[in-house]
């Protein structure tokens, strides 16, 4: 098979395995050469690609303590959410070394941009394609500007209503964007695993006739491994070196040793698919010749009847069908037959052989 040359080639070709993305976020905590380091982990553990979040505190929010502006519950209960921002941020200014250290590792380097000005930097990184956040999803203005470089997109679709996921899709298309991927996500920071909801996936699957991922949040792999088989077409995992080191996005980041399991386990699962089968695997001939079938099980002299006590259906294969019991019964035996025989129908007076 040939290797994909970018990110939606894989995605869209489904005998490759599921697009793996390391998100890097805010793992970061503002040390560029803790971004690197994190950068070269996800390259070793096997990621496909690796994904930026392009943003200022005053590009996503505003500097106010009023209603709505302070968080309530959760992870960052109580965070101001310009203060959030301000510490979760990538600097701009670290986007060249990101996006050549990752490229280096021969990963796909793309980014989520959370406004105008954020898309028009990306594109001097001619990126593979664009991110658009569940947070940003209604924001069709965004999408659409997005749409108009002519480069893919990927979104995902966290607290979204099916309304607003068309309504996002088709701002998309009328934009221009022909390569689409939607994400399905549930945007709990961490998600519980009962919450995944994942057979959403083969629903939107159904609904869009488009690749459809899974933007993940639960705790561990089990999520985008049952995604896998479910039909995701890319996995997206935010990763950072050690959930210890903290940091706003630590408590539902994978460590690099889980992001290679991830790595590992989703392409077995996507291997295990194979395709529809009604005949034999090639490793199912050899276990052919041990089904069952009919022996001799007590030795039976000419002109004996066969009964239930000396002929059954056992392991291995080289007799009757067990399906020709029932008829062999009460018949007589051509000639002696001895313990362990495989049976057949020349040694049945009025046999069908």
């Amino acid at each position: 098979m040939t290797a994909p040359s970018s990110v939606f080639d894989q995605i869209e070709d489904l005998s490759c395995p599921p697009v793996i993305v390391a998100e890097l976020s805010a793992n970061h905590s503002g040390d560029l050469s803790r971004a690197l380091e994190i950068i070269d982990a996800c390259a070793d553990a096997g990621a496909d690609a690796l994904k930026l979040q392009t943003y200022t505190a005053d590009t996503i929010t505003l500097d106010h303590d009023g209603p709505g502006f302070v968080l309530e519950g959760g992870l960052w209960d109580g965070r101001k959410l310009h203060d959030l921002y301000e510490e979760a941020h990538t600097p701009w200014d670290w986007h060249a070394a990101l996006f050549e250290r990752g490229r280096k590792h021969g990963m796909e380097v793309f980014s989520s941009p959370f406004d105008f000005t954020a898309v028009d930097f990306l594109e001097q990184f001619e990126p593979p394609a664009y991110k658009i956040a569940s947070f940003e999803l209604v924001d069709l203005p965004l999408i659409t500007h997005a749409a108009q470089t002519g480069r893919p997109l990927v979104m995902s679709t966290g607290m979204a209503s099916w309304d607003e996921i068309i309504e996002a899709v088709l701002t998309a298309r009328q934009a221009g964007c022909e390569r689409l991927c939607i994400l399905h996500c549930t945007s709990g920071y961490p998600t519980p695993i009962e919450q995944a909801d994942l057979r959403t996936i083969p629903e939107l699957i159904q609904r869009l006739q488009i690749p459809i991922g899974l933007s993940d949040h639960t705790p561990g792999i089990a999520a985008p491994v049952a995604a896998t088989a479910l039909g995701a077409r890319m996995i997206e995992k935010h990763v950072t070196m050690r959930r210890s080191d903290g940091g706003p996005d630590a408590e539902f980041s994978l460590e690099p040793d889980e992001l290679a399991s991830l790595v590992r386990e989703t392409r077995n699962a996507h291997a295990a698919l194979g395709h529809v089968r009604t005949g034999l695997a090639d490793s199912e001939v050899r276990s052919r010749t041990v089904r069952r079938s009919l022996y001799v099980t007590a030795d039976i002299k000419a002109g004996e009847v066969l009964t239930e006590a000396n002929v059954r259906s056992v392991r291995p294969g080289g007799g009757l069908h067990p399906r020709d019991w029932s008829k062999v019964l009460g018949r007589t035996a051509t000639r002696d037959l001895n313990f362990g025989e495989p049976l057949d129908w020349t040694m049945i007076v009025d046999g069908r052989g």
